[in-house]
């Protein structure tokens, strides 16, 4: 009886022996005004050891931004009889609007393949869920493009050296939101690793969303797109008359 008690317990007494994580951030809300041109989001935590002494040999930092999910389809421009056209598409299921990553090393010293897409570490490992059924050398393609896009508009990235682990057990890490974020729910997850596994992670939340006229505006053309469209439309003729008007005028 007593050796089966000790059998049920030894997992247990395993759990308690793993470290865990005690995460932040700074903002927890960011609202995005006419004069929003951009964020710091500062991640910080502990790790919390059994015994409260961190071990030799240390552990390693993941944090990864992302959010929010949504469908896309990407169009890949070739020219054609000297003129620049779309000719072929993929589509998306779910895509992260916005993915990026710190850590304490670079990601492949820290785990292998397989653990990292397990946990989606990296750009190359996100899960982008295709909804065609294109060929897979043709949807790697667009894969890559789609990151590359998303990078070069500053909404996918990748930072090796973004954590700083202060006497193994405080941590802090930067990440910039871009003027540019959509709007959304975000999460914020801490990965704790040692020896290539993944000891910890943690969760935190993060909302963004528009504020005064901006937030009007988005909300009129998500709930009254075609009243917006028209208005947009006669808004601009109007400019354009007033404009030739005070031109022939003066």
């Amino acid at each position: 009886m007593r050796g089966a008690l000790l059998l049920l317990l030894a997992p247990l007494a395993l759990g308690a022996a793993e470290p865990k994580l005690v995460p932040d951030v700074s903002q927890s809300r960011i609202d995005i005004q006419y004069s929003f041109t951009g964020a710091e989001l500062l991640l910080f935590g502990a790790i919390v050891y059994p015994g409260g002494k961190p071990p030799r040999e240390g552990a390693e930092i993941v944090v990864v931004v992302k959010g929010p999910v949504q469908p896309l389809v990407l169009r890949e421009k070739q020219k054609v009889a000297g003129i620049w056209m779309n000719v072929e598409s993929a589509r998306f299921r779910s895509a992260p609007a916005f993915y990026a990553v710190a850590s304490s090393r670079p990601l492949a010293e820290m785990v292998d393949e397989r653990t990292a897409a397990i946990y989606e570490l990296g750009l190359q490992n996100l899960q982008l869920s295709p909804g065609t059924g294109a060929a897979p050398d043709v949807q790697r393609r667009f894969e890559a493009g789609l990151i590359d896009l998303m990078q070069r508009h500053q909404l996918y990235f990748e930072d090796p050296k973004g954590v700083r682990i202060s006497e193994g057990v405080l941590y802090r890490a930067r990440v910039n939101i871009p003027a540019r974020v959509p709007v959304g729910n975000y999460t914020a997850e801490t990965f704790l690793i040692r020896d290539g596994r993944v000891l910890a992670g943690a969760v935190r939340e993060i909302q963004i969303e528009k504020l005064g006229f901006e937030r009007f505006v988005a909300t009129a053309a998500d709930r009254w797109s075609l009243t917006y469209g028209l208005v947009a439309v006669l808004l601009s003729l109007f400019l354009g008359w007033s404009a030739s008007a005070f031109f022939r005028k003066g």
